[in-house]
């Protein structure tokens, strides 16, 4: 079993597992990184694809994704000036992943929906 257990704030600090997990199982992260799978896209793209983020939310989530590595942003000087976001190596990487529990999600659904109403009657 992957150690993830930590005693201190100090301890979880270090963990490699929250570290990265922290960072990439967000919600937006996640919709964000299956967005690009496709290819770049611009922002405004991006925000239609997702369709319920905030732009003040969907910059603070790309900053993050790309101080981590997982994507890019080429700015293109026009005119008229264009920022395109796409995924890195590690972000690929990463999707292939996603994609996995994403499909499982897609797939378990039902089940969460009934499991939740059933523990909501008790």
């Amino acid at each position: 079993m992957l150690q993830v257990t930590a005693l201190s704030k100090e301890h979880a600090e270090l963990c490699p597992v929250r570290q990265v997990l922290s960072q990439v199982t967000g919600k937006w992260q996640v919709l964000i990184i299956l967005s690009l799978e496709d290819g770049g896209q611009r922002f405004g793209a991006l925000r239609r694809t997702i369709g319920d983020v905030t732009q003040r939310v969907l910059t603070e989530n790309l900053r993050k994704l790309e101080r981590d590595g997982y994507l890019t942003r080429t700015v293109d000087p026009g005119p008229p000036v264009s920022v395109t976001y796409a995924l890195t190596d590690l972000g690929e990487e990463l999707l292939g992943h996603l994609k996995n529990l994403a499909g499982w999600a897609a797939k378990s659904h039902a089940a969460v929906v009934e499991n939740r109403a059933s523990y909501d009657a008790q």
